[in-house]
């Protein structure tokens, strides 16, 4: 008899990671890869972190760190929300954590029992989901729509209550993967809609900084009750470095801080004195941020010329999400065909919408500008062919 698998571990796998094996294993086969499913830079981390990486291990013994992060870290993040944001946030209440999928462990620990029922738009992250699910917690989806900028909405959330009692709400803003953005108004309307009702609001912002509209708004400007998840993997362009942060409410200090020393020790001891440094490298991280909006344009000129023609905005982030309703109904089985036939790999829309991503694409621009003008003449020429 086979020994028992627990429930916990039976969740959804993560789909962006199964394209990414199958586009690997046709890279291991010789043929060519353009890569528009994976949601990370295609730069490395900014100079002065590689400096500062390299003076850390010549100097430092590297070893554990307390569990809430260095204080040079958390006072550099604090001085952050005051410089980009102009919001006082008290590094005391800044936690350092190992990425932003860290951070959500910590955040769904800390604020929600077994049994409660979180919040979130669909389209949205699949980990949210999977993590919520793991952990016994309840994931509610928001069907948003274009109409809504694939945002919830208070009217969502009415829906959801008149089922059952709704204990959390996850936003963000800009979105993965449809790169929407809410406005002042709208998150504001968000956050007192949570307050009036008992809802912890929890704000994932790992994609402040890469916008093309504006500034996003920080849930620390309009509460001190919210949790707001932060990484340097996006912005910062440090995704192998995991690392991440948290602003924590009071009521959730201790919680969060027990758990991670159990759960984690301390994040990444290197990564966070050279992360430091990252503060200080807007220049070259703005220049970034100028190549992703060249490929946004690029791709929002070309795309519709390949007959993607539905897309959402893409207000931020490195993602385009298209309706490709009039090509399939089965957006795993098309990205498997388009790998397969014109060397492009995307994601399916399954990834972030359990119920209506069968006749859903995201595509990542985060590559270079080379890669991505390639991938659109490849999806030109196999629409064509």
């Amino acid at each position: 008899m086979p020994l028992k698998t627990a429930i916990r571990g039976r969740i959804s796998p993560f789909i962006v990671m199964e394209v990414m094996r199958a586009a690997a294993e046709r890279e291991k086969s010789g043929a060519n890869v353009l890569h528009m499913e994976v949601g990370q830079p295609g730069t490395g981390a900014p100079q002065g972190v590689i400096e500062a990486a390299h003076a850390a291990l010549g100097d430092h013994r590297l070893g554990y760190t307390v569990a809430l992060g260095i204080p040079e870290l958390r006072q550099a993040i604090a001085r952050h929300y005051q410089d980009y944001y102009g919001v006082a946030v008290p590094a005391e209440r800044i936690v350092v954590t190992t990425g932003s999928s860290g951070a959500f462990m910590l955040s769904f620990l800390s604020a929600f029992d077994p049994g409660d029922r979180v919040a979130l738009a669909a389209p949205g992250y699949p980990c949210y989901r999977n993590i919520l699910s793991a952990l016994g917690v309840e994931p509610v989806s928001l069907m948003s729509t274009l109409e809504d900028r694939f945002q919830p909405t208070p009217e969502l959330l009415d829906r959801a209550r008149a089922e059952n009692p709704v204990h959390g709400l996850i936003v963000a803003s800009p979105s993965n993967p449809t790169g929407t953005m809410l406005d002042t108004e709208a998150f504001r309307a968000l956050v007192n809609y949570c307050r009036r009702h008992d809802i912890r609001f929890i704000s994932d912002e790992i994609y402040h900084g890469i916008t093309y509209r504006g500034r996003p708004d920080t849930a620390a400007a309009f509460t001190d009750d919210g949790v707001i998840i932060n990484s340097f993997s996006k912005y910062f362009s440090m995704t192998g470095w995991r690392l991440g942060w948290m602003v924590v409410p009071a009521d959730l200090m201790r919680a969060v801080e027990s758990l991670a020393q159990n759960f984690f020790i301390s994040p990444p001891t290197l990564s966070q004195i050279a992360a430091v440094a990252a503060f200080d490298c807007h220049e070259e991280l703005r220049a970034n941020v100028l190549r992703y909006a060249a490929n946004r344009e690029m791709l929002l000129r070309e795309l519709p010329s390949a007959g993607f023609t539905e897309l959402a905005p893409s207000d931020g982030a490195f993602y385009i999400y298209a309706d490709v309703g009039n090509m399939t109904n089965d957006s795993e089985a098309f990205c498997r065909r388009i790998l397969n036939e014109a060397g492009v790999a995307v994601t399916p829309g399954v990834d972030f919408d359990a119920a209506r991503g069968n006749r859903f694409l995201r595509f990542s621009f985060a590559g270079s500008a080379e890669e991505m003008a390639s991938a659109a003449a490849a999806l030109k020429a196999w629409r064509a062919g």
